[in-house]
């Protein structure tokens, strides 16, 4: 949950493909989004395999057929499925899903009235040690929520519908989760539970006989079934994502014409899961569970550094709550399970992590320069330049992209605008001047007929409309000219004795025949100073180009 909640706050911010390796990367740099972007990858392609594995020993009750042929044409199947396209995957996925939801409600229904209370006592013999090694080994069950993040570029509305989509399925999962142990576990007893690599199936045989094995292994496969195709469809998207940054070769990255999906890295996720069929079963799952563990990890320390770092336009639409009490646990939990899991964990993740560190060192650090959060947040404690804005409008286009929204004409005035940011105190009069001189060229006005005019509109009528903000707007000689100028004065701007003090001042000019979008301007910064929080942001901006961004980013009607 820990995780979950994590991913389902940085998923919302950067809806990206790549999902976990997109935001490390712009959290802790490069080097350590590499390393995570590989262990992602890794560990959804050894989740596949291991599903592919399982379909094929439960195909083989059926056709004696090779373990590993029957795997690796269901793996082919699947690269095919996706290939054709994320809807066509997704209707495929949906319906696995209901019709093996289906099967559990049944499964657990007759179940619970054959469960035998003795079979859980002692409950936990082996003690808390084996419960958390046992719960590192089987998180592997857990990977889907990194795959809803990963495909969030092709989610409508993806900050409301991904965070919705991860939580449900976590609720969902767990309950499931939960009853059908339960019910396998009390109707087998320990004993033979021990000796079954089919659990489900050998419980549904001793209380509804050989129909009821039949059916709980039809379910077994389309619960793999359904693991495969999610897997592949995710997994794929990492190396497309490490691609599009320069860390991994840009082939990768390419998208088929056809079908608009990624098929070399299709392909080469396919392959990485053929490979793993073959390897031992305990192995893929450890190595699996351990990567994922880390993910979730990088997850909860990414939280802490974004908001930590006050970057402006880390903008999530769902914030995880009981920061950063969430994340500490989350953190420490995820630890605490890798230490648990012996050392083949350890060495699984010593590989990744190098395998990683070498891939960047050797390729991706000669061809990426992109800041990150870490660098903003080192900043801020040792008050030293260390950053551009080039984060900040990494993070402002993915809103717009997030939010659907489609620059206009004020948008464009705002990007090209005149931006004071300035730290005395000034008078009315004094600020005039200072505007009249900027903004006469672009007006085509001479700055005496600029300043006269500001100072007549301010005497008719007083353009302040709070304590700390004002909005002088004037109407010019001549045709086709409209400017906006944007203005933060810390220490206040004097205009008269009822507003001693205002901090936001949007001067705007434009001649008659520009009245409509003049008017449409004024609604426009309406809208936007409305937010609540809007002064708070004002003030705390780091510099011109962040006051910029409060306002292209602002809530208003387009």
């Amino acid at each position: 949950m820990t995780g979950m909640l994590s991913q389902a706050e940085l998923v919302s911010a950067m809806p990206k493909a790549g999902g976990t390796y997109f935001y490390v990367k712009r959290t802790m740099g490069p080097a350590v989004g590499t390393v995570d972007g590989l262990i992602t990858w890794v560990s959804m392609s050894l989740k596949s395999a291991f599903a592919l594995v399982g379909m094929a020993a439960f195909t083989r009750y059926l056709l004696a057929v090779d373990l590993h042929l029957t795997a690796l044409v269901f793996c082919l199947i699947f690269m095919g499925i996706n290939l054709l396209g994320i809807k066509e995957a997704s209707r495929a996925q949906i319906v696995l899903v209901i019709g093996l939801l289906g099967v559990l409600v049944f499964y657990i229904a007759r179940g619970i009235p054959e469960i035998n209370i003795q079979y859980f006592e002692p409950f936990a013999p082996k003690g808390m040690v084996s419960i958390f090694s046992t719960a590192g080994f089987v998180f592997i069950s857990y990977g889907g929520l990194l795959k809803v993040a990963s495909i969030a570029e092709e989610v409508k509305e993806p900050g409301r519908v991904v965070p919705l989509g991860m939580m449900l399925s976590l609720l969902v999962v767990s309950i499931f989760y939960i009853l059908v142990v339960l019910v396998t576990s009390g109707v087998l007893g320990a004993a033979e539970l021990d000796n079954s690599l089919t659990p489900i199936s050998d419980g549904a045989g001793a209380f509804m006989g050989q129909t009821g094995k039949m059916i709980l292994s039809i379910a077994a496969v389309l619960a793999f079934v359904s693991t495969a195709n999610a897997g592949i469809m995710a997994a794929s998207r990492y190396p497309l994502a490490l691609s599009r940054d320069g860390l991994m070769p840009e082939y990768l990255g390419r998208i088929n014409r056809r079908f608009k999906t990624p098929h070399v890295s299709l392909a080469v996720t396919g392959l990485i899961m053929i490979v793993a069929i073959f390897l031992r079963l305990d192995v893929l799952v450890k190595v699996a569970s351990t990567a994922l563990i880390l993910t979730y990890l990088f997850s909860c320390l990414s939280i802490i550094i974004l908001r930590e770092s006050r970057l402006q336009n880390y903008q999530p639409l769902f914030h995880s709550p009981l920061y950063p009490w969430m994340q500490i646990v989350g953190i420490v939990g995820f630890g605490l399970l890798l230490f648990e899991m012996g050392t083949a964990a350890y060495v699984a993740s010593s590989i990744i992590i190098v395998s990683g560190l070498f891939v960047y060192w050797f390729y991706g650090r000669i061809r990426t320069g992109r800041e990150f959060a870490l660098l903003h947040l080192i900043e801020r404690i040792t008050a030293k330049e260390l950053t551009t804005h080039s984060l900040e409008t990494e993070l402002k286009e993915i809103i717009r992209e997030r939010d659907d929204i489609v620059k206009d004409r004020f948008d464009s005035i705002i990007e090209n605008s005149i931006v004071f940011d300035i730290d005395t105190r000034l008078k009315a009069d004094d600020f005039f001047k200072l505007v009249a001189n900027e903004m006469a060229a672009n007006l085509d006005v001479a700055p005496n007929r600029l300043y006269n005019l500001l100072l007549k509109r301010e005497k008719d009528s007083s353009t302040v409309l709070t304590p700390t903000l004002a909005i002088p707007h004037i109407v010019i000689e001549g045709e086709h000219q409209f400017d906006i100028l944007l203005a933060r004065c810390t220490k206040g701007i004097s205009f008269s004795e009822s507003a001693p003090r205002v901090r936001a001042i949007f001067v705007l000019a434009g001649t008659a025949d520009e009245r409509n979008f003049h008017l449409r301007a004024l609604a426009a910064i309406a809208q936007i100073v409305q937010d609540p929080h809007f002064e708070e942001r004002w003030m705390a901006a780091k510099d011109r180009e962040a006051l910029r961004d409060i306002v292209l980013l602002g809530k208003r009607r387009r």
